[in-house]
């Protein structure tokens, strides 16, 4: 149990934070009061706007907290402990900007309980919103085990003794609202081009949500020990780093032995757009990545500074993007 006190000083960066929280929740009242095709400029013809990206890249990117679970917790791998909490903290936030937003979203946010009481099992998005509305709960409780090391006290043994089973439920549910999110684009066979169209596109955004984890929680930490001056645990983070790279290895071999069992392997080098493109994602976000990350570069560059190591994880996360 921790045995520091709290505390929280304003800093400029922090004002700038919850300055944009407020201007936030000023858009969201307007979006609320005046409806979303006002907000939007969405209608029933162009229903999905580019915003709809940051639902599908935000979650992957709150992946950190049920990778490092899994790592820590799952497989006792000790020597990320000291990044568990962050991670945890990511993971919370990231999830709750995902619950705000897809009830912004939606066009009758009264209407958000509905799936609570009638079930539509048929529907991906009816996955991802029961998973991703327990999996915040399985992450309140966790969160709550270090809130009550403060407050809430008497509460404290209590949660300890539930908290093998939130965690296993915890590193589970993402299982299915990661998936489902790819299952969306199934529904659209004529929307997206053979390089991507596939029936493995589930398990590859499932992939993708695991090897992002252990990179944000790598950039965070390096930031955030960048603005508090702290020491960087270079050893960790270069773990963190293998492992994402180890997973992508795993995610490139799928992507090859899937262009190949559909037959459409030779339209990456067919020389136009897409293939272009698919070679640009493949090429900048996974095989360059995991030549730094297991090669000399990685080795030896990051025993100096963690600039290096900044730079390295950038790929990781844009990868994961770009592809979504």
């Amino acid at each position: 149990m921790s045995t520091k006190n709290w505390s929280f000083k304003i800093t400029p960066v922090r004002i700038i934070l919850m300055a944009l929280v407020v201007f936030s929740g000023l858009l969201a009242v307007f979006r609320l009061f005046t409806g979303l095709g006002v907000a939007t400029n969405l209608n029933d013809q162009w229903p999905w706007g580019l915003w709809i990206i940051v639902d599908l890249t935000a979650v992957a990117l709150a992946g950190a907290g049920y990778s490092i679970a899994v790592l820590t917790h799952i497989l006792h791998i000790k020597r990320f402990n000291s990044v568990t909490r962050r991670a945890l903290l990511i993971s919370f936030m990231g999830y709750i900007f995902v619950l705000l937003t897809l009830i912004l979203e939606i066009g009758r946010w009264d209407n958000f309980w509905r799936p609570l009481v009638s079930w539509g099992y048929r529907s991906p998005m009816f996955e991802v919103f029961m998973c991703i509305s327990a999996y915040f709960l399985m992450q309140a409780i966790e969160f709550g085990e270090i809130v009550t090391e403060k407050i809430g006290k008497p509460f404290h043994k209590w949660i300890i003794k539930i908290m093998p089973v939130v965690v296993i439920i915890a590193a589970l549910l993402p299982f299915g609202h990661q998936a489902s999110l790819g299952a969306l684009y199934l529904a659209f066979p004529d929307k997206l081009h053979p390089l991507w169209y596939s029936s493995m596109l589930p398990w590859f955004f499932l992939i993708s949500s695991f090897f992002v984890g252990p990179a944000v929680v790598a950039l965070e930490t390096i930031l955030s020990s960048k603005l508090r001056k702290e020491e960087v645990d270079m050893d960790v983070l270069k773990g963190l780093a293998k492992i994402s790279g180890a997973i992508m290895i795993g995610y490139l071999a799928l992507k090859i032995g899937d262009l190949a069992v559909r037959g459409v392997f030779p339209a990456v080098f067919a020389g136009n757009l897409e293939g272009n493109m698919f070679l640009l994602e493949m090429v900048v976000g996974v095989i360059i990545p995991i030549l730094i990350c297991f090669g000399l570069y990685g080795r030896v560059y990051n025993r100096h500074t963690n600039l290096p190591q900044f730079t390295r994880e950038l790929p990781y996360t844009s990868k994961q993007e770009v592809n979504r």
